[in-house]
């Protein structure tokens, strides 16, 4: 767990996947989770998956400038138009700015 400041940019994508080409979907995940590691702003991300193909992922970026600039990046681009052809019966995208951010654990003593 990772928090993050307020102000920093949460984009929220939930996604229902169609099962196709599990694969190329799995090769061009991990392609665009390195590439997107590699983005000025970046500051992490967290994903779940359902066993009935339903996705959520959650990138965080310092401001939306570096959101918008991971949106419109080409190879980013190229994957999205390929997901939409392919990989996804359909997806929705939230932007949000983060307010407040709280974690808890609990402790080894209380498992």
């Amino acid at each position: 767990m990772t928090l993050h400041p307020p102000g920093t940019i949460a984009v929220i994508f939930l996604a229902m996947r169609t099962g196709v080409d599990e694969d190329g979907y799995q090769a061009a995940a991990s392609e665009m989770g390195a590439l997107a590691k590699k983005q000025p702003g970046y500051c992490g991300e967290d994903h779940a998956r359902s066993e009935n193909g339903l996705g959520i992922t959650v990138s965080y970026w310092k401001d939306d400038t570096h959101a918008k600039a991971w949106r419109n990046h080409p190879d980013h681009a190229a994957v999205r138009d390929r997901g939409r052809g392919i990989w996804y019966e359909y997806y929705t995208l939230h932007v949000a700015k983060i307010e407040r951010s709280y974690d808890w654990k609990k402790s080894a003593g209380e498992i």
